[in-house]
This record gives structure tokens, sequence and C-alpha cells, in this order.
């Protein structure tokens, strides 16, 4: 069984609406991804239940 999912997010730089792959078969996790049109570090907060994004936050590293 596979729990990636795809996910919307706004880089918190650019502002660009990008697409990322989650993994939904761990609860809570906090990593960080670079933006795939400005290259900068986003820092994404997930939260699944049940293999499904519940909620997905989008940060600057100096937020």
């Amino acid at each position: 069984m596979d729990d990636s999912q795809s996910a919307e997010i706004q880089c918190p730089y650019c502002g660009e609406e990008i697409e990322v792959i989650v993994d939904c078969s761990v609860g809570r996790q906090v990593y960080i991804e670079d933006c795939s049109v400005c290259c900068r570090p986003i820092t994404i907060t997930l939260v699944a239940s049940d293999g499904e994004v519940e909620s997905i936050e989008a940060r600057s590293e100096d937020e």
C-alpha cells in the first residue's frame, strides 16, 4: 500500500503554488524541501490520519 499523496503548498518566499509529494503513513512530521521555483528551503509541517492529509503548513526558515 502506497501512502504517498500530492499536496499543493504556497512557497513563503516567491508565492508560487507548488506540488509536493507527502508520506501519509506518518501521523505528524516536519521536514525541509526546496521550492521547485526559487530553490529556497521551505519547512513543511504535515499532519496525516488514516492515510489522508489533515493539514499541511509551509513556512520560511526564519518563521
